[in-house]
């Protein structure tokens, strides 16, 4: 990783540094909450351009790429890819800074809009990260209470994850129980050649189901509940279905739904600890 820039040579207006920028945030995170001294670590860009901004992990860019790439080619073996990541995406759209979040249940993809008021408090501490001056700001959102600290003097009004609307980039949030921290890194200068693309557009958009973030909460806890649904109703449906494992041999569908539920579970035991809480409340 390279080191942390710590002094913005100009200040542009928020319309021109928004332009072809990347944002990398490191995102620690504790998953089970009987484990705190067990913490993750995992790159994010927010890559913003003049009409909206987008979220998302280093890793999955990668892993995504590869598979495609494969895809492509016909090949059923993706070993060696790395699918341990962050799955999830963030889109927001400038200057309404409506946010949609991209996710995956089971084996359906959805997209979700969320149009909740973040209503932060602004408070008079302010302190230094690196060479920045930030000022503290207070939030409570998806069950946790947030901390940030933000930069007024560059001017875009965006952060990590679904955060946006103080009058600077957020530089750092962490919530009150420091089980989830982004904090900035580093910053890029994309090419104004990359042409930036919401999932829908990346991908044919009827993939996605488009829901309520109410309709997605009882879908997740859904999913959790009975992880194999998706593959039971496949099963048991009118056009049998065939797995076959990256040798091409037929497996027992059967026992890849057994296999499926009981390493859902014991991962969902350990995943207790989610960014959104109130999703499992």
């Amino acid at each position: 990783m390279k080191k942390m820039i710590i002094v913005f040579a100009a200040i542009l207006s928020m319309g021109s540094y928004a332009q072809n920028q990347r944002f990398v945030y490191e995102y620690k995170f504790v998953k089970d909450s009987t484990a705190r001294d067990e913490t993750k670590s995992e790159l994010m860009f927010l890559d913003t351009a003049p009409k909206g901004s987008k979220f998302y992990s280093h890793e999955k860019y990668v892993s995504d790429s590869l598979r495609e790439e494969r895809i492509k080619i016909g090949g059923r073996n993706f070993s060696g890819i790395n699918f341990d990541f962050v799955p999830f995406v963030i889109e927001k759209s400038y200057p309404d800074y409506n946010t949609v979040f991209y996710g995956s249940l089971d084996m359906d993809q959805y997209k979700v809009s969320d149009g909740r008021v973040q209503n932060w408090k602004i408070v008079s501490d302010k302190a230094k990260i690196g060479d920045i001056e930030v000022q503290k700001a207070t939030l409570d959102f998806s069950g946790r209470k947030w901390i940030a600290w933000f930069a007024p003097d560059i001017p875009i009004q965006d952060g990590p994850y679904k955060f946006h609307g103080l009058p600077g980039l957020i530089i750092k949030i962490e919530d009150q129980t420091q089980s989830h921290s982004f904090t900035l890194k580093e910053t890029k200068k994309l090419s104004k050649n990359k042409e930036w693309q919401s999932e829908s557009e990346k991908k044919n958009s009827k993939q996605f189901i488009n829901v309520t973030p109410e309709k997605y909460k009882k879908q997740f806890l859904e999913s959790r509940n009975d992880p194999a649904k998706g593959l039971k109703e496949m099963a048991s449906g009118s056009n049998k279905i065939m797995l076959v494992n990256e040798s091409g041999k037929p497996l027992d569908i059967s026992e890849v739904i057994r296999e499926r539920e009981k390493n859902a579970k014991a991962a969902n035991a350990k995943d207790n600890n989610i960014l959104e809480l109130d999703l499992l409340q």
